[in-house]
């Protein structure tokens, strides 16, 4: 067992803090990179030493291989975390990094290139027998077989390049009229955002829900699940609200569920962090939907049903320990959820925003958790993704979770950007979604009852009002944050909150 000394973390934000985090309880030193657009966010000076990776494209910056392996090398790193996103699930950069030497906090390459491209995946699930969704995953990319194969199928499919992820290439057939032209679609995105046009045919389950299973290996034969999460609420393929336990998962199906899952990690020899990801049917039958062989934007949710630390256990791992526990011994405790909070307006079809953030709320209430990566005083911009920062919230039952999540919320604003948070308020408080009845269409189907409610004569005059007195104050932020983060008049005078 080789102990880690000091990790290079190949990310930013929110996960380079959380891995930090984790890594200074351990007594790890780390080393955090960042761009010249990004001096002055926390993680550039959180690790034990930064370095720049300059200016210009991702390609040049965050996913140029050489150049981090270059700074790992110089600074006497001796492992590697990529995070999530990146270069976390390319096979390339875990084989660049252990083939000089150092360790990948993560799984094999091996592991990567077969877990990560979908249609060799199916092809290996099938083979472990666990259950995948119908379709198409063949050599055959003529437009005339794959109609073909579209029909056998039957009507709605759904066309998904086989090399991406993020809702990208990704094609709804609804009528066979219709799919040449989704197909072309689908081909052209790919291309364009993988390199590769390849796609598979799916049968598309209309009303499903997006279970999915994390799973956590050692070297020494142990195949671990720490129970599901269940992230069905998303927003063109991307995930809104995630929580542990699901609210349509019994026992039964749990210990099938996670069996399946176990199955897989066991039938590829797996390593490290992973998760199992299953679309589960209304008629309560699931389906092999892909594996992301990393750690999950998510993970928070786990962490605090298990009480584990998965960052801990990553390392632990790739040192060659040993898990320290058997799976009977693990057990969820309550219930989390978590929220994304996204710089965009969903009021104003989603736009994004940019700016420069006056000032982020804190929340007092306990078992909370706000992952940022961002302070007071940083700028916005368009280079990066999106999302400020996750919400967690942990309660004795689902309802007292999603009370004390819309609370924090509350509390919990970003001022100066136009935020998703009011948004996210509409969910938890949705009937249906107190109800449990969250699937993949969610936000689509309860569109009109997620819009804002109009504002009274009597708040718009307030907000009025209170919009002149912060021009004539001393200073617009002081006004906005003398008036409290909770009023409804903060939206105003460029402090619209999230």
């Amino acid at each position: 067992m080789k102990k880690i000394k000091k990790i290079l973390i190949a990310n930013r934000g929110e996960i380079a803090l959380r891995v930090i985090q984790t890594a200074r309880e351990l007594g790890i030193k780390t080393v955090t990179l960042y761009t010249e657009e990004e001096k002055g966010l926390p993680h550039c000076t959180a690790g034990d030493e930064s370095f720049s990776l300059g200016s210009g494209a991702l390609k040049d910056t965050y996913l140029n291989q050489d150049k981090i392996l270059s700074i790992a090398k110089a600074c006497g790193a001796d492992a590697i975390h990529p995070g999530y996103g990146f270069l976390s699930e390319k096979s390339s950069f875990a084989k660049l990094v252990t083939s000089s030497g150092l360790i990948f906090i993560g799984p094999s390459p091996e592991s990567i290139d077969l877990m990560g491209d979908k249609k060799t995946s199916k092809i290996k699930i099938q083979e472990l027998g666990v259950p995948s969704i119908p379709g198409y995953h063949g050599e055959n990319q003529e437009l005339s077989h794959l109609k073909k194969e579209a029909k056998k199928i039957g009507f709605p499919v759904l066309v998904k390049a086989s090399a991406g992820g993020g809702g990208k290439g990704m094609r709804i057939v609804e009528k066979e009229e219709e799919f040449e032209a989704a197909l072309e679609g689908a081909k052209r995105e790919a291309l364009n955002a993988f390199g590769d046009d390849t796609v598979l045919l799916e049968k598309y389950i209309t009303s499903p829900r997006h279970i999915e299973i994390q799973v956590m290996s050692d070297s020494h034969g142990n195949h671990l699940h720490l129970f599901e999460r269940e992230c069905s609420i998303q927003r063109r393929y991307q995930k809104i609200v995630e929580e542990s336990p699901s609210p349509a998962v019994t026992n039964d199906l749990r210990a099938k569920m996670t069996a399946a899952a176990l199955k897989i990690t066991r039938g590829i020899n797996y390593l490290g962090a992973g998760t199992i990801e299953l679309i589960l049917d209304t008629d309560g039958q699931f389906y092999f939907l892909e594996m992301n062989t990393r750690l999950q934007v998510e993970h928070p949710v786990t962490e605090m049903v298990t009480g584990l630390d998965l960052v801990a256990l990553q390392i632990l791992v790739a040192e060659g320990g040993v898990l320290p526990f058997k799976q009977e011994e693990l057990k969820q405790k309550g219930h989390a959820i978590e929220v994304r909070l996204y710089a965009e307006d969903p009021d104003n079809n989603f736009l994004p925003s940019i700016g420069q953030i006056k000032l982020i709320g804190k929340t007092s209430l306990r078992n909370v958790r706000l992952d940022s990566g961002y302070l007071d005083g940083n700028d916005i911009s368009i280079s990066f993704d999106p999302m400020l920062a996750k919400l967690i919230a942990w309660g004795e039952t689902r309802d007292l979770a999603a009370d004390k999540l819309n609370e924090a919320l509350n509390d919990v604003v970003f001022l100066g950007v136009r935020t998703n948070r009011d948004y996210l308020k509409r969910i938890l408080t949705l009937p249906e979604y107190r109800q449990g009845l969250t699937f993949t269409h969610f936000v689509k189907t309860y569109e009109e009852k997620l819009k804002p409610v109009k504002k009274s004569k009597e708040e718009l005059a307030l907000a009025i009002a209170a919009a002149l007195f912060n021009k004539q104050g001393p200073t617009s932020q002081a006004s906005a944050v003398a008036v409290g983060p909770r009023d409804p008049w903060i939206a105003l005078n460029g402090f619209r909150n999230i």
